[in-house]
């Protein structure tokens, strides 16, 4: 047997939001998913135009930016949780930016921010492989 948890249980809302889980539906999803894969797509459009100008290997550093905010997007996207929209206690499950509602719940907060430092954590740690990787490809 397992001891209980001492954390609060999960509050669902009628509009899907749950904290620290679930803070944007599938229109907000779109557009994260979207700019994740333009921030890759300028990310290895940088590491091409470094590569062909011959810029020394460590000056592909710079690279990290997009990459961590591609994956940064992509996270989002697949947890379906905006790091925005919980700093700013808001969610978001209507197809557009005046569906916008306030999360007043300060506990709830406190779980997006942890959620949020997560994900932080995670993206910089996928972007900053995928930059160490371009960083030691030789071309």
């Amino acid at each position: 047997m397992t001891a209980p948890s001492s954390a609060s249980p999960i509050q669902y809302t009628d509009d899907g939001y749950v904290p620290g889980v679930c803070n944007i539906g599938p229109w907000e999803i779109r557009r994260r998913r979207s700019f994740a894969i333009i921030a890759f797509a300028i990310g290895l459009v940088g590491f091409a135009l470094l590569v062909a100008s011959g810029a020394p290997a460590i000056v592909r550093l710079v690279l990290l930016f997009p990459f961590w905010g591609g994956a940064l997007s992509w996270l989002q996207a697949r947890r379906r949780f905006c790091a925005g929209f919980a700093m700013a206690s808001l969610s978001n499950f209507g197809d557009e930016e005046a569906s916008r509602q306030q999360v007043a719940d300060a506990a709830a907060h406190h779980q997006d921010m942890l959620a949020v430092m997560r994900m932080t954590r995670d993206s910089f740690v996928i972007g900053l492989a995928i930059t160490i990787v371009a960083v030691l490809v030789t071309v």
